[in-house]
């Protein structure tokens, strides 16, 4: 297992480090094969796997942050040391974000009045049992960043001991989705929020253009999602009606992973920074008090969130989250 390790010297910073962890290195560091698996409600839920050589080489499974995809360069990272460690990767791309294979800045929509949320765990669940009955002696992992570390937390939390992974590690998780949303509405929070939600209303408005005839979607008010300034007026427009909750506060509350930990029965490693600008490290203090004796939550004073970058040069930048990430989980007896 590696050990922490300062900060770069020239990415100090809890900004600094959030900015050049997603914007600073490639996202071609591996070749994907794409699979397009159709769910049970008709939708298209798209894969991409990095096949090991070893046929009988353990599988990880990559969740993504909000409005990532696979080619999140932190997704991406991951996958070349899993597929360098010789497992099987597969990332998982959350509806509505999977990214064309040539042109990584489209998006390809989804066939179905929904999108995806911080605690949908179905697709998660259809994906596990999928692949479970494929292979069903294959050992089966997953690692989850921001976003896809709450929903693994809170799938992990549901499943219990019949869980079918057989170890996780999350990074960087909103474990509290209300506390995280209110913080991001203070200071330079809102700079992250605006550039999400650019991105998040034009999938919610396109759902109204496309599915409008469903009564689901039909309740919604585009122009209330249209002027969405916060992830709470976003959500509470958008999210929460079109998933079936009450409003963003049934939504956070249900779907928050802190009210999971405690039902975790398998070996898990949450890594978190106390610089993190998505979440006031109360909250981590609260997730380590009712995390059960399965979840190990361990946490850095640096590394902003969801990059933990070290290394001399940023031509030789290092990953020290996702580098500990692939040392835990390779390092478990399969």
């Amino acid at each position: 297992m590696s050990k922490e390790i300062g900060a770069a010297w020239w990415a100090r910073g809890a900004h600094f480090q959030t900015t050049w962890g997603r914007f600073g290195r490639s996202r071609r560091q591996v070749k994907y094969r794409r699979e397009v698996m159709n769910t049970p409600d008709g939708d298209d839920l798209v894969l991409d796997h990095v096949d090991a050589v070893d046929t009988a080489a353990p599988r990880v499974l990559l969740l993504h942050g909000l409005e990532g995809s696979s080619y999140a360069v932190y997704i991406q990272g991951l996958a070349r040391q899993f597929s360098q460690a010789g497992w099987d990767v597969t990332a998982v791309n959350f509806r509505y974000c999977a990214r064309d294979p040539e042109h990584h800045a489209r998006t390809l929509p989804n066939l179905t009045a929904r999108l995806y949320h911080s605690g949908e765990t179905g697709d998660l669940g259809f994906v596990v049992d999928s692949l479970t009955a494929r292979a069903p002696s294959q050992p089966l992992y997953a690692v989850g960043t921001s976003l896809g570390g709450n929903v693994l937390l809170k799938y992990l939390g549901e499943a219990g001991a019949r869980s079918r992974i057989e170890g996780a590690v999350t990074i960087s998780v909103p474990y509290d989705l209300g506390v995280a949303a209110r913080h991001l509405e203070k200071g330079r929070g809102r700079l992250y929020v605006r550039h999400f939600l650019k991105t998040l209303k034009a999938k919610a408005l396109d759902v109204t253009t496309r599915f409008g005839h469903i009564k689901a979607v039909s309740q919604l008010q585009p122009k209330l999602i249209a002027a969405a300034r916060t992830f709470y007026q976003f959500d509470d427009a958008a999210t929460a009606p079109l998933h079936g909750f009450q409003g963003a506060d049934d939504y956070y509350r249900k779907s928050s992973s802190i009210r999971f930990l405690e039902r975790i029965e398998v070996p898990t490693l949450s890594i978190s920074s106390e610089d993190d600008p998505f979440l006031p490290v109360s909250v981590i203090r609260r997730a380590q008090a009712v995390a059960s004796p399965d979840v190990e939550i361990v946490t850095t004073h640096w590394g902003g969130h969801a990059a933990f970058i070290s290394g001399p040069w940023p031509w030789k930048a290092r990953f020290w989250a996702e580098e500990r990430a692939v040392a835990w989980l390779t390092a478990r007896p399969t």
